[in-house]
């Protein structure tokens, strides 16, 4: 009898367990928002941003400067969270430009187009993703700017997980060069 009393309290306990569930919705950009990695505010770079709910940390997401830059955050092994949603800036919404991707304009990652390769620079000066939720816009992108359109999974790590060289006409002994000058101003 006592165990069948204890099996009916364990089934009326789990019965009024109640799930809190994360939410994962966008949130929309404000003068607040701040880049994951530079730690700037998102205004102050051009191109489409991102952001990341993670789950356990329900107070924001985190946000993204580069739409590279989430993706890259996703693949670090340093990344330990469960990622519950990533949202990106659809660059083929109405009023969405360079230097305004929008403020609520924002596609689920797993479902845009991305055009990778392209001639365009993200906010932090490299190479951009840049994510459509219409394909049709994402290949008009393409023929102007070069690229290729790729689904979220199909991105090579190259693509986001590579060193980039922002400034190509420096070369490695005049930047040991100016290195040497500014040890010898500083008396070192």
């Amino acid at each position: 009898m006592m165990r069948l009393f204890c099996i009916f309290a364990l089934l009326t306990l789990g019965a009024c367990k109640e799930e809190l569930v994360q939410d994962t919705s966008p949130l929309p950009l404000t003068v607040d928002a701040v880049g994951h990695f530079c730690q700037m505010n998102v205004f102050e770079h051009e191109g489409p941003k991102a952001q990341v709910h993670l789950g356990g940390l329900p107070q924001l997401p985190l946000f993204f400067s580069q739409v590279r830059d989430v993706v890259a955050y996703t693949r670090l092994p340093e990344q330990t969270h469960e990622v519950l949603a990533i949202w990106v800036n659809d660059m083929g919404a109405q009023g969405a430009t360079w230097t305004e991707p929008g403020t609520t304009n924002w596609i689920a990652a797993d479902a845009a187009h991305f055009v990778v390769g392209s001639r365009v620079k993200g906010g932090m000066g490299t190479p951009e993703i840049v994510p459509f939720a219409d394909v049709t816009k994402a290949n008009l992108f393409v023929a102007k700017n070069g690229g290729q359109v790729m689904r979220l999974a199909q991105i090579p790590d190259a693509a986001v997980l590579a060193p980039v060289i922002i400034d190509a006409d420096s070369d490695d002994a005049d930047f040991e060069k100016r290195l040497r000058a500014l040890a010898r101003a500083s008396g070192d």
